[in-house]
């Protein structure tokens, strides 16, 4: 049996972050609760009832669904009672007496405003005002009520249909539908009936199969247009009908191959007799090129909504173990009509394959107006060497980006000086990067910069004040370009009333005195990581998986030019090896721990001065030293080239890296680990992510792979859960 939730969840995970916001008028419904609480990852859910009455529905599902995965679905959802939104019902009764008089009808402002209270046409009007991007109603509401005003008002095309598609399971034979997958479309809903609608919708759903199943699994989708009668539209197409429709065909299609390519794998096969199309005589029929279709067909278009109705319940009581769904065509993508016999399965099948097809089609960006989920603007701000990478976020969206290279000319004259000293330098630059995309600091709503080195402080987001200011301007704790951020940050908003935070710092320190502990008194052990991708990998996981940082337990792998393997439980950066001072494995760049009394013999051997070393220890040790490279991609070409000491060297760090994870275990306590996540820029190599694979298995926990940094969303994100009210900001210094 075709796993159609899967193919679908993969597709959407590899679609752009951003999220459609989706309306549920029937929002305490619990079948609708229970398919929202699966829908997290892939839209923003906003449920039109007091978030009091939903809560109190969803405490009722806890059992079936998990405390976490409900917590974690609320958490991210709106909550809208219709009537409270007194700005919303204004604008939606206007719009609504003037489509009452596009349509020859004068409409009562009080009547309007009445009509557009009720939930499911208050929904449907944010939809089509620009508010979400979808409404999904229809599992307690007659037709009447719903499905004919969500069409009315949301119809992008003249004709319309709705689709019923169906995986059948394996106990079914599979001769009459290729792979027991079935699609019926009926043309009922159309309020006439010709050769051009019936052209239309019978193209139409078959597009609808094509972008639902991916071509390797149906290579073709092959359609059979139903003729039902030889007494014309008032109980379905007539031969004579389906002929003529048959005939209009190609040149419709050849539209949508325009469109998309993908399309040309559609075969449609006119005037089929229901007896025929239901069987496995359906085998017998012919592309219209002549050559047999080798199977039945798997788009079956009905001639009436009578018989599409009839098939679609038919087949769904006949097989209840199906994977069923409707999905309209013809509006946009902009809503979904749900049976009133639908299962929570149905519904959030019925919604990702809506979410999908909005997504495949590539013209949807993001929702036109951030009504329920405010988007804030976030200017981020991330100081390094010898650039500053600079992004304005607008919500979870980055909009513009630039890593301001600053030349070594420009900062020869900050040679020897501190790094304080760069401040108006990179301010303008950034001031000017501001300029160029045509924004001042009044349109953002918060500054973002990357934190310095600072005393150490547990993870979260931070108000940048007084004392952090001094105590980066004093660099007691060391000279480092990410100083810069908050002092930039800081300056940026001075006067505004807005606020300057840092996120996550390297100083990010929140393990058991235990962990600190050496067998020299005078050196105990610093935390100093890359937190902030290190949290934001933990929390991406979490996010994921529909539940919070503080719920998880897993062992984040940042590797990079410096490698540091940390341990989060239940939201505590409980243990990391301090990858700046070169501790734990060795790195492209960074020599990693050493051999402490060989290391003392070789500082007073007299061949290194006290800087040289240094430079050894962080910046021409790891794979520069032992062979002459950083580059990871050049390594590992040497390796497949037969190389012996670069094979040595690749397997010695694969080595190091998974004994560093697998040395973490004590850090649960003898909790269960969730996940080992592996990020950074060599988490894109597959040979070591393969690698690091093989020996970690025993601890019996999944790798998942979050490739490259991610810093500047780290940040933008650290900010927004502020402003959206989700975290509050501590103050600098932690008491």
């Amino acid at each position: 049996m075709f796993d159609i939730e899967a193919s679908l969840d993969s597709r959407l995970l590899a679609a752009p972050r951003n999220r459609p916001t989706v309306v549920f008028p029937e929002a305490l419904d619990p079948r609708t609760i229970e398919a929202v609480c699966h829908l997290g990852r892939f839209i923003r859910p906003v449920f039109l009832a007091s978030e009091a009455e939903v809560r109190a529905m969803a405490e009722q599902l806890l059992d079936r669904l998990g405390a976490d995965r409900v917590a974690y679905t609320l958490s991210e959802s709106a909550f809208v009672d219709p009537g409270s939104r007194t700005d919303l019902v204004a604008a939606f009764a206007a719009a609504c007496r003037e489509h009452g008089r596009s349509q020859g009808r004068e409409v009562d402002l009080e009547e309007a405003r009445r009509m557009v209270s009720d939930p499911c046409l208050f929904g449907i009007w944010a939809v089509k005002l620009g508010h979400a991007d979808m409404v999904v109603g229809g599992a307690i509401h007659e037709p009447k009520a719903f499905f004919r005003p969500m069409v009315d008002l949301l119809a992008q095309r003249s004709v319309s249909c709705e689709a019923g598609v169906f995986v059948l399971p394996d106990s079914h034979p599979e001769e009459v539908y290729p792979h027991n997958i079935v699609v019926f479309g009926d043309v009922g809903v159309n309020a006439t009936m010709n050769p051009r609608i019936l052209a239309e919708v019978a193209v139409g759903t078959c597009a609808v199969a094509r972008d639902l199943i991916p071509e390797d699994v149906l290579p073709e989708i092959r359609c059979a247009m139903v003729s039902y009668s030889n007494r014309g539209s008032d109980e379905g197409p007539s031969p004579e009908l389906v002929r003529q429709a048959a005939d209009l065909v190609p040149g419709i299609l050849a539209e949508r191959i325009k469109h998309a390519q993908r399309y040309a794998s559609i075969h449609i096969r006119g005037e089929v007799k229901v007896s025929v199309a239901l069987s496995r005589r359906s085998a017998d029929l012919y592309h219209a090129d002549g050559l047999p279709w080798e199977g039945g067909p798997n788009v079956i278009v009905c001639p009436n909504l009578d018989m599409g109705n009839l098939l679609y319940h038919l087949y769904a009581t006949r097989f209840p173990e199906a994977k069923k769904f409707p999905v309209m065509f013809g509006l946009w993508f902009q809503g979904v009509d749900l049976p009133m016999d639908c299962t929570p399965e149905d519904i959030r099948l019925a919604v990702k394959a809506s979410v999908m097809r909005l997504h495949h089609y590539g013209e949807w960006q993001r929702t036109p107006k951030d009504t329920f989920f405010r988007r804030h603007r976030v200017l981020v701000l991330n100081p390094g060497s010898t650039s500053t990478k600079t992004s304005v976020f607008e919500g979870d969206e980055e909009r513009f980006s630039e890593e301001i290279q600053h030349p070594a000319e420009a900062l020869k004259a900050f040679e020897g000086r501190p790094i304080t000293d760069q401040f108006a330098f990179r301010k303008e630059a950034v001031l000017r990067f501001l300029a160029d995309r045509g924004l001042a600091l009044g349109d953002v709503d918060a500054v973002a910069g990357r934190g310095g080195l600072l005393r150490p402080i547990p993870h979260g987001t931070w108000n940048v004040g007084p004392a952090m200011l001094e105590d980066l301007r004093a660099g007691q704790r060391g000279e480092h370009a990410s100083n810069l951020g908050a002092l930039i940050a800081s300056e940026l908003v001075a006067g505004t009333g807005k606020a300057a935070f840092i996120v996550d710092p390297v100083v990010v320190d929140e393990a058991d005195p235990k962990v600190k502990v050496t067998g020299l008194k005078e050196l105990p052990r610093r935390v100093i990581s890359h937190a902030l991708n290190q949290i934001a990998t933990a929390r991406r996981y979490a996010e994921e998986h529909e539940t919070f940082y503080e719920r998880i337990n897993v062992i984040v792998a940042h590797l990079g030019g410096g490698i540091t393997v940390g341990a989060h439980r239940k939201g505590r950066y409980i243990d990391v090896n301090n990858g700046l001072d070169g501790e734990g494995p060795f790195s492209p760049q960074r020599t990693g721990t050493l051999p402490a009394g060989q290391l003392i013999d070789l500082c007073f051997s007299g061949k290194y001065t006290k800087p040289e070393l240094k430079l050894l220890n962080i910046g021409r040790g790891g794979l520069i030293d032992l062979l002459g490279t950083a580059d990871m991609r050049e390594v590992e070409r040497r390796v497949e080239a037969g190389d012996a000491e670069a094979k040595l060297v690749y397997d010695a760090l694969s080595y190091q890296i998974a004994k560093a994870i697998t040395a973490l275990v004590p850090a649960f306590d003898g909790d269960h680990i969730d996940a080992i996540l592996l990020t950074g820029g060599m988490a894109r190599s597959p040979k070591l992510v393969g690698e690091l694979r093989r020996l970690t298995a025993a601890l019996g926990c999944g790798v998942q792979v979050y490739p490259g940094e991610n810093e500047m969303a780290a940040l933008a994100k650290g900010a927004l859960r502020v402003l959206s009210g989700r975290e509050v900001a501590k103050d600098y210094p932690p008491a």
